[in-house]
């Protein structure tokens, strides 16, 4: 008769078990993270009490300190998840840049980075609560500077690409163009309900929405088209 104990002691009752466990420690884990981005994203670092994330993700508080040892630990994984989401599928898009016109690649990244902010709120939210505070906790990463220098390169690559080609103006400069694209994608939804009051105009309405991305498109083709005498 077949023994049912595993190389590794354990019976397949056990072992059976043992899996269980582990998917429900994760599916904590989970329900903490998704709970505590919520609320950095609401109330920043300072803002949030440990206590409020156990009692709203349902857990012993115990817990938060056991998967992530403290509240700091916390928020930076956080912050390393949003931003780590956003550069990764910076790099997704299909921008081959030996193949790929300049001028589309770059208009494509804008493209991607005006969506990604409009689908994900609480990155918007986690770096304006990191800018009032100088960035003193995203300073605390190993990873974030790190995860940041692809798309650079990736920029500096289409440029000097369309800076051969005659497509583009010369001596633009890749982050300087970067902070331009961020800043066209970011500006009017993260103030948009101070100046739809000054204004007496829904900055949030759909179409007003895409009047201002058209508009976008026509400005970085105005800046980006190569000089003329």
């Amino acid at each position: 008769m077949m023994s049912d104990i595993n190389q590794d002691g354990l019976t397949v009752t056990e072992r059976r078990m043992s899996v269980k466990q582990q998917q429900l420690m994760q599916n904590t884990r989970k329900r903490i993270f998704d709970i505590a981005l919520q609320e950095f994203a609401d109330k920043g670092f300072s803002g949030v009490r440990v206590e409020t994330i156990a009692a709203l993700a349902g857990v012993n508080i115990r817990m938060i300190y056991h998967y992530f040892e403290n509240k700091q630990n916390l928020y930076i994984e956080v912050l390393e998840s949003v931003l780590g989401q956003l550069r990764s599928e910076e790099l997704k898009l299909k921008l081959d840049t030996h193949q790929t016109d300049s001028v589309e690649g770059i208009l494509q990244l804008y493209d991607f980075i005006e969506s990604h902010f409009s689908r994900h709120r609480e990155l918007q939210c986690l770096l304006q609560w990191e800018n009032l505070n100088k960035a003193e906790t995203l300073k605390q990463s190993a990873r974030i500077q790190a995860m940041s220098f692809p798309i650079r390169s990736l920029l500096t690559e289409l440029i000097q690409l369309g800076e051969r080609k005659g497509t583009l103006r010369p001596g633009i400069d890749a982050l300087h163009l970067y902070v331009t694209l961020v800043s066209l994608s970011v500006f009017h939804k993260s103030n948009a309900f101070t100046i739809s009051w000054m204004f007496e105009t829904d900055l949030l309405a759909t179409d007003w929405q895409h009047q201002h991305k058209h508009q976008a498109y026509e400005m970085i083709r105005a800046y980006l088209k190569p000089l003329t005498d």
